[in-house]
């Protein structure tokens, strides 16, 4: 009686690929030399390994300049091209390798020296690195959610169909039928000791995947006009921030005056020194409220999943835009299965997304017609029981794109929204200004007796322009003639004209109350004060005609004229991603928009363009952008900036300086690639001798237990939160591992999904105060222990004047055994834990999705 459930080949595993890897390589020999494979064409597109007619793309040594020398760093240079399918990548790294050994000059010949393998005694350290280099852009990646499970029903299936026959099962012959059972049990023994440890294998990998990631750095943009002049002077000493600003705002800074006519250019704090950076972020006392936006440069399922406990139910809209798995915009699969593959990636990504978004929150997603169906199916089938599924057609290329037969003008966009609390509706501001008439065009009296002309006070903030509350009616005799000022901002307003006559509210006092967030605040021509409503002006459109769709115009020619040098190829109309958004605002007080398909950065540009739109509604849209690309500095972080500073720009420069007060936080994350690459196995000794005496013991612990046990201390080191603020792994900067300093302080940030309130620095601790969804009220004390101990840890605390008896903090995280838990009365729930021991088990508290 149930409907059929949909099902695809890859449904119980992780696609995990996290690009076409498609970036130079290079590893270290003798005498700190570089080797650099280096791609001097690549005909293909991000995430393109395009097939066409009878040929495949295919890595050949670039035979113009196979080689090139630039000081200890050595070039070789190769195409990737479609070849025909008859020529095979193994000859044509064989015909390289041989190219090579006659190129390369004697100072690098430690490349031809053996690196031999069981099958290949011959190989030499160039063709290891090179086949690694090839191989990795033709790799399928996935893990299994269940391997044990999978292989141990596929035992059970291949034994009654292969092994387990009707006419073997003779009763009359027991001896024949004891045979048969035997061969049966001998068979399953050993095969379950190959699916244990297969197992154990494919557990431990999805472990490894999905385990939160170490936030590697982070760092702030922010407008000059948040940051107190006391900085400034440091600020206009510091040589690589001025030359950023004139690079992307034209702006020349010459002295410390200069600095305050310039409010909207954005200091980057990756400039400047920690010392700096710490006291900067100390002056702001809600650091998280004041942060409009996040980017993350990560891949997008390990973005999401550091998100899980900090904004669990707090998205209010998702827009995406995911690789449409065209012929010329295409995932690399292996396995052929194509549509599956893809199902898998956006399936899993579909669900962490939804783990952090509100029941009411709105879900976009832009596709077109290659996994337009693929991908209704997907949503239709996740989101039947309580959603709307909705998918409308939008004109992005009028000039059409020419495919076999036909030239395709439209792509989609899908809606996926709460059935019960959500509306979709294009939304405007009333040209109506008053939202109040007299009383005499309204029956006077009559009405008044009825209560539908009541006389209620509106106090608003000016400076924000929104209302703070709605009052209860005033009794007839109360009626102010005059509006009220409470201070220079706070303002309780009547329905009042400006020569204090009476006048009437349009809506009651319940629907002020339960839409005051949609309402803004304006004058008229008198002076007088005004309350504005936003009205629907229609439902929205089934097919999206309008030209400002357009992408080649509004899309790739708006990011051109911001960074004429940026490249990134179809980049979404900004108008397609704002009238999408628009779509829902009249459900949502200051939106928080997740994009974690982040591309160049449209979406954060959308939203800015809309808290810069003074025709709006005063909500106040924030923004979470994840992407993995190497363009992350180059188009999506300085498009970002750019635009802060103005929405006018041509040819790269600035036409006016009409910015917008921002500030945005971004970081990047450790790879799935990078935790493998960290991962070193070793044995403990006195386990290994307890093993050596049990064979029995040995066997079970090879199985089951050997990875989880000999990588524990190498997945996270817990001696090096002795100083917590030197904590290093092996990142891979331009394909070389380079120990890298860890933010262990933001990472436990978002471990334990806190909102920071504020952060300090004194000395060797560094304290971050915060409050976590549930409600806790933490502090989380950092020390570096090498230069601190438990005295020094009380006198801090003493010092900062913390009011721990007094319910200012539920929880007090500190690394470092301590004895602050003495400090606590026996009425009092206030609580000490390790640092330490909450990191590991929430780094790895992994479930799967």
């Amino acid at each position: 009686g149930e409907e059929v459930k949909l099902h695809w080949a890859n449904h119980d595993q992780y696609y995990i690929k996290t690009s076409e890897n498609l970036k130079n390589y290079a590893f270290k020999i003798d005498g700190n030399k570089t080797v650099k494979f280096t791609l001097k064409e690549a005909n293909t597109e991000q995430n393109n390994n395009k097939t066409q007619n009878d040929q495949e793309r295919r890595f050949a040594l670039y035979e113009e300049e196979p080689v090139t020398i630039d000081g200890k760093t050595i070039h070789l240079n190769f195409t990737y091209e479609p070849h025909k399918k008859s020529v095979k990548q193994d000859k044509l790294l064989e015909s390289a390798v041989a190219q090579l050994t006659e190129k390369v000059p004697a100072a690098f010949t430690q490349i031809f020296s053996l690196a031999t393998t069981e099958k290949n005694k011959k190989r030499t350290l160039l063709e290891k690195h090179l086949n690694d280099f090839s191989a990795r852009n033709t790799f399928d990646y996935f893990i299994h959610k269940d391997l044990g499970g999978f292989l141990t029903r596929e035992l059970d299936f291949y034994i009654k169909n292969e092994v387990l026959f009707i006419d073997d099962i003779n009763t009359d012959n027991e001896q024949a039928f004891t045979t048969q059972l035997s061969k049966i049990r001998a068979l399953k023994q050993v095969a379950s000791k190959i699916i244990i440890f297969l197992a154990q294998l494919e557990n431990f990998q999805k472990k490894l995947w999905l385990k939160k990631k170490f936030v590697i750095s982070c760092d702030y943009c922010i407008t000059l006009d948040r940051i107190p002049e006391s900085y400034y002077n440091e600020i206009v000493n510091n040589q690589a921030q001025l030359s950023e600003w004139k690079t992307l705002f034209d702006v020349d800074i010459k002295k410390q005056a200069d600095l305050t006519n310039e409010p909207y250019l954005v200091l980057d704090t990756k400039f400047f020194s920690q010392e700096f950076k710490d006291k900067l972020l100390a002056e702001f006392d809600d650091l998280d409220e004041q942060t409009n936006g996040v980017l993350i440069n990560s891949e997008n399922f390990q973005g999401l999943n550091t998100l899980q406990k900090k904004y669990n139910n707090k998205i209010q809209q998702v827009y995406i835009d995911p690789p449409y798995n065209t012929d010329s915009n295409e995932i690399v699969y292996k396995n052929g299965f194509k549509h599956s593959s893809w199902l898998s990636f956006i399936n899993d990504r579909l669900s962490l997304s939804d783990n952090i978004m509100k029941k009411e929150g709105v879900l976009n997603i832009a596709i077109d017609s290659a996994e337009q169906k693929e991908l209704g199916v997907l949503l239709k089938n996740k989101y039947q029981l309580n959603k709307e599924v909705h998918c409308l057609p939008v004109i992005h290329n009028p000039r059409g794109i020419q495919g076999k037969n036909i030239s395709y003008l439209h792509e989609y966009l899908y809606f996926v929204y709460d059935k019960d609390q959500n509306r979709l509706s294009e939304v405007d501001i009333q040209e109506e200004v008053w939202e109040y008439s007299n009383l005499r065009n309204w029956g006077g009296e009559s009405e008044r007796k009825f209560g539908k002309t009541l006389f209620y006070p509106v106090t608003v903030n000016l400076k924000s322009k929104k209302i703070i509350e709605v009052g209860d009616a005033l009794p007839e005799n109360e009626h102010p003639k005059a509006n009220i000022y409470l201070d220079k901002n706070t303002v309780i307003i009547y329905p009042i004209d400006s020569k204090g006559i009476e006048r009437k509210w349009r809506f009651s006092i319940k629907r002020l109350r339960k839409e005051k967030h949609l309402m803004r605040i304006g004058t008229e021509k008198g002076g007088n004060l005004k309350i504005e409503m936003p009205k629907t002006s229609s439902r929205v459109k089934s097919i999206w005609t309008d030209k400002k769709f357009d992408a080649s115009v509004h899309g790739k020619q708006v990011l051109t004229q911001i960074l004429p040098e940026g490249d990134f190829s179809f980049p979404k109309s900004i108008y397609n991603v704002i009238e999408a958004l628009k779509s829902h605002t009249v459900a949502f007080q200051d939106s928080i928009v997740l994009d974690y398909f982040g591309g160049s950065g449209t979406t954060a540009h959308a939203v800015i363009k809309l808290n810069r739109d003074l025709t709006l509604t005063n909500n106040n849209y924030r923004y979470i952008l994840v992407e993995m690309g190497e363009y992350f500095n180059t188009v999506t972080k300085p498009r970002i900036q750019k635009v802060i500073y103005t929405d006018n720009w041509k040819n790269g420069k600035p036409q006016d300086k009409e910015g917008i007060s921002q500030m945005f936080k971004y970081f990047n994350l450790e790879s799935y690639e990078d935790t493998l690459n960290n991962l070193q196995l070793k044995p403990n000794q006195a386990q290994q001798q307890l093993l050596d005496t049990n064979s029995n013991m040995q066997e079970e612990y090879l199985l089951q237990y050997m990875l989880d046990v000999e990588s524990r201390d190498q997945l996270l080191n817990i001696e090096a939160f002795k100083n917590p603020f030197s904590y290093k792994l092996n990142i891979t900067e331009n394909n070389e591992l380079v120990p890298t300093n860890v933010d262990l302080v933001e990472t436990f940030n978002y471990l334990i999904g806190l909102h920071i309130k504020r952060v300090q620095r004194t000395g060797a601790f560094k304290t971050v105060e915060g409050v976590t969804n549930t409600g806790d009220k933490v502090l989380v004390i950092w020390r570096n222990l090498e230069e601190s101990n438990n005295d020094d840890l009380n006198a801090f605390v003493k010092k900062m004047d913390y009011n721990l008896r007094d319910g200012e903090f539920d929880t007090i995280y500190v690394n470092g055994d301590n004895n602050l838990a003495n400090l606590r009365q026996d009425e009092e729930t206030w609580k000490v834990l390790l640092l330490e021991e909450v990191f590991f088990t929430t780094m790895f508290d992994v479930k799967d999705v």
